[in-house]
């Protein structure tokens, strides 16, 4: 049995909840300093950070931190000279977990969408969700996939137990707020 994780999702996405463009690049106007900050510490304190194998190919692993690659391109898991490679219709999350990261500590998780709609299943612990004001991304890509101007993020992270906390303006200028979203874990 490995450690115990807390699984945390990080995001920034636009008012209308998408987090790229029809292109599936991240645009400019979701590209915030003060969120650029933040969300680069919370990478720093995980032990192990999970995306999907696209924002692997475009972001280079520069700080050399522990990583896994969400791809159907593994046959299970597999230890690569980038990355763990990890199936997850050929491993369970548990078996990936314990091998990638049996110390245990925090699961970052910065998506894309498959992976965040991947750990929507899987359980986060917390979701850091911060929000680009005034920025719309017209035919862009969700943050979860069946997101509408009826079914939000919020909505979305609510129907899977997440309770918000207080909303935190990181950019005034943006303006550029972050909330962070927890389980409520019975007994607590």
């Amino acid at each position: 049995m490995s450690a115990a994780c807390t699984v945390v999702g990080l995001a920034i996405v636009s008012e209308d909840d998408r987090i790229a463009d029809a292109a599936g690049a991240m645009p400019a106007s979701l590209r915030n300093d003060a969120d650029w900050r933040r969300f680069q510490a919370e990478l720093d304190k995980a032990s192990l950070v999970v995306l999907g194998r696209l924002g692997h190919e475009a972001h280079a692993n520069t700080k050399q931190r522990p990583r896994m690659v969400v791809s159907s391109r593994s046959s299970g898991l597999e230890r690569r000279s980038d990355a763990w490679w990890w199936n997850p219709a050929r491993l369970s999350w548990a078996d990936a977990l314990a091998r990638a990261a049996p110390q245990g500590g925090i699961i970052a998780v910065p998506g894309g969408q498959g992976v965040f709609d991947l750990f929507l299943e899987l359980g986060y612990d917390a979701f850091h969700l911060t929000r680009a004001h005034g920025v719309t991304i017209p035919n862009g890509r969700t943050l979860f996939s069946g997101l509408s101007a009826n079914r939000t993020a919020e909505a979305v992270l609510a129907g899977r137990g997440l309770l918000p906390g207080p909303a935190e303006t990181i950019d005034p200028a943006g303006p550029v707020t972050l909330t962070v979203w927890r389980r409520v874990r019975s007994g607590a």
